[in-house]
């Protein structure tokens, strides 16, 4: 996904610091470093989440040699992959080297999942960001004192925090629209997958449960079930709080006392009204808006499509 578009990303990214350093107040600056700081638990979240998985998968493939140790059985037993794979050469003499070319390929993996997941989790949480920004500015310009005190240099700092106010807030809007635009058929395709993998892990547990197979052989698809829905959520969460912000943002703007501002501002205020009176919302292909209610939808897709599977066997 990041490969192919790997210069429009890094052109988002710079258009996204060039935004941040022109920030005008300490306290704009406060709020670009909460959210700063929110990416930056994320980020660890999600690696502490990767570590445990790849842990979880080494100790299900040693589980039995670990135990046999420990009671001092001496039974040889031969390894075999978590995921079924063709190696042209003797798998049991290779079995370990197999192993280790297979837990090499899950890290590498897991490493680009964490990475591109958290680049784009604080990409977006400094959009909110922006968002948030544009609300403060408009407290900021519409404040009491300026109202009650109306004259041509507050008249003129009103407009100028006004200004500033719709051009953050449209930058953020851009930015975020860009972002999805230029991955949007890579993530078209990632849904799909993940719908499908979710449905066929849930499939698997269920049969290693009903046919009382070896029960390590459920951790496995469980991971795999984890990290589906952890990442559906995660995308749509994000989503969800980019809608929220806007929403915030039209609130802060019919909340201020516009109503004693001069006719000429009023009139601005209106503008920004009917502009925040259509949701803003982020999605892929005209089908999938990203928010909660479609991160259930696609849970609930993959379990209808389980069911499928299963009355069909």
């Amino acid at each position: 996904m990041f490969s192919v578009n790997i210069k429009a990303v890094k052109g988002l990214l710079e258009q996204l610091q060039l935004i941040c350093n022109e920030l005008k107040d300490k306290n704009e600056f406060t709020i670009i470093n909460e959210y700063g700081c929110s990416a930056r638990r994320c980020t660890a979240a999600l690696t502490i989440c990767g570590i445990c998985s790849l842990f979880a998968f080494l100790v299900a493939q040693f589980w039995s040699s670990i135990l046999d140790n420990i009671l001092s059985i001496n039974v040889s037993e031969s390894h075999h992959l978590p995921i079924p794979m063709e190696y042209f050469i003797d798998q049991e003499k290779y079995s370990y080297w197999i192993l280790l070319h297979f837990n090499v390929s899950y890290c590498i993996g897991a490493t680009a999942m964490v990475g591109i997941g958290a680049t784009l989790v604080a990409y977006l949480q400094h959009t909110c960001g922006m968002f948030k920004i544009a609300s403060y500015r408009i407290k900021d310009a519409m404040s009491n004192n300026m109202l009650q005190n109306i004259n041509l240099k507050n008249k003129f700092l009103i407009y100028e925090g006004l200004i500033w106010a719709v051009d953050i807030h449209r930058q953020a809007m851009k930015l975020s629209e860009l972002l999805v635009s230029k991955i949007e058929k890579m993530l078209f395709c990632l849904i799909i997958i993940g719908v499908v993998c979710l449905s066929l892990n849930l499939f698997l547990i269920f049969q290693i449960a009903s046919y009382g197979d070896d029960i390590k052989e459920i951790l496995f698809p469980f991971v795999f079930v984890t990290i589906c829905i952890l990442y559906m959520f995660i995308a749509n969460y994000i989503a969800q709080d980019l809608t929220d912000h806007n929403n915030d943002h039209f609130a802060t703007v019919y909340d201020v006392q516009w109503h004693e501002a001069p006719l000429h501002i009023q009139k601005m205020i209106l503008f920004m009204l009917q502009k925040g009176a259509k949701d803003f919302t982020v999605g892929v292909s005209g089908l999938f808006v990203g928010s909660l209610e479609c991160f259930a939808t696609l849970v609930k897709t993959s379990v209808s499509y389980f069911t499928v599977i299963y009355s069909t066997q």
